[in-house]
């Protein structure tokens, strides 16, 4: 998967780095020239709002690829007033700030995918993606993620990965020991089995990842299976990795076993999990804290799968560690 560029936006002259960086995502993503200025305004009128309306916040940029269809997202995130009232703060002309208020507007236009989640009181979070010629994918499962270093380190020890055949998504996160480019290279070893055996049983798997990983310091590893056709989610897991299935408002809490991949694995166990139409699979590193409840955010579990991963991720880091959150749901009829 593509790494995941962070901003922190406080004042208006980070908007022009953000600006610049995304932009050259973007190009080598092969974006026409007109798509890389739709971009610019993009980044331009998201950061803007943060600097605007929350005073700081955050802006993460990840490129995004569904088979041959190239894409980008962005994902703007506050811990600011809240917006009271949504779908009026859409409309051109509306402003809390003084502004023109054509921000939210100018998004929903330009955006080939727009998403946004607010309470009063606890911020929002905003997402854009803008795909290649316009191509929107169309997969089953959508897939989002937030996957953050620790403050100071410039790669993270997490990392995941997908990889799909028909029917079935195989997802894997990993958290190499400690921080910095040791734990990294731990975490991408985990990664980069997943890609070389994308067809075999979650325990399987994890047995492989095992074995790659003896060179390196070891890493916590989930592996998840979602299964379309028989509706079933597979799981296992060595090492402190949250994974859980929400089925309407029951959480099931899956279990890893104690134990550091690549050094010392005492058992592989695999479980399962009904995976129906309306399941939601949330995923994190221990850097993410467990107390986290989507009934406390009304209507979020509703919301495109990267809104949930950034809410969690804004509300739940340590920060004083890497922190990954992966989330899957079905992919949504449109209303």
């Amino acid at each position: 998967m593509h790494p995941q560029l962070r901003f922190d936006i406080q004042e208006g002259s980070q908007v022009f780095e953000a600006r610049r960086a995304t932009g050259e995502v973007a190009q080598r993503l092969g974006f026409s020239d007109v798509e890389i200025g739709e971009v610019a305004l993009a980044v331009t009128e998201a950061a803007t709002n943060l600097v605007k309306h929350a005073q700081q916040g955050q802006l993460l940029v990840r490129a995004l690829e569904h088979g041959s269809i190239a894409g980008l997202e962005l994902l703007a995130l506050d811990s600011g007033p809240g917006i009271q009232n949504v779908s009026q703060s859409l409309h051109d002309g509306f402003s809390t700030a003084g502004s023109p208020g054509t921000g939210l507007g100018a998004l929903t236009r330009i955006a080939d995918q727009f998403d946004i989640y607010s309470l009063p009181g606890k911020g929002t979070v905003l997402r854009l993606a803008m795909w290649r010629g316009k191509a929107l994918p169309t997969p089953e499962v959508e897939i989002g993620a937030v996957c953050q270093p620790k403050s100071g380190e410039e790669v993270s020890g997490d990392d995941w990965g997908l990889a799909t055949r028909p029917r079935k998504y195989t997802l894997t996160l990993a958290d190499g020991l400690g921080h910095g480019p040791d734990a990294h290279k731990a975490a991408r070893v985990a990664i980069d089995t997943l890609y070389r055996f994308p067809n075999v049983s979650p325990a399987t798997l994890l047995e492989n990842i095992h074995a790659a990983a003896r060179p390196t310091r070891g890493a916590a590893v989930a592996v998840c299976e979602l299964d379309q056709e028989q509706r079933v989610c597979r799981f296992a897991g060595v090492g402190n990795i949250g994974c859980t299935v929400i089925v309407d408002i029951v959480a099931r809490h899956m279990v890893s076993h104690n134990g550091t991949v690549g050094h010392s694995v005492r058992k592989i166990q695999e479980f399962a999990a009904p995976w129906p139409q309306n399941a939601i699979l949330v995923m994190h590193s221990d850097g993410v804290s467990t107390q986290w409840d989507l009934e406390a955010y009304p209507g979020l579990s509703a919301r495109h799968p990267s809104l949930i991963a950034a809410v969690l991720y804004r509300d739940f880091s340590r920060h004083r560690d890497d922190a990954t959150v992966v989330v899957a749901t079905q992919r949504r009829a449109k209303s």
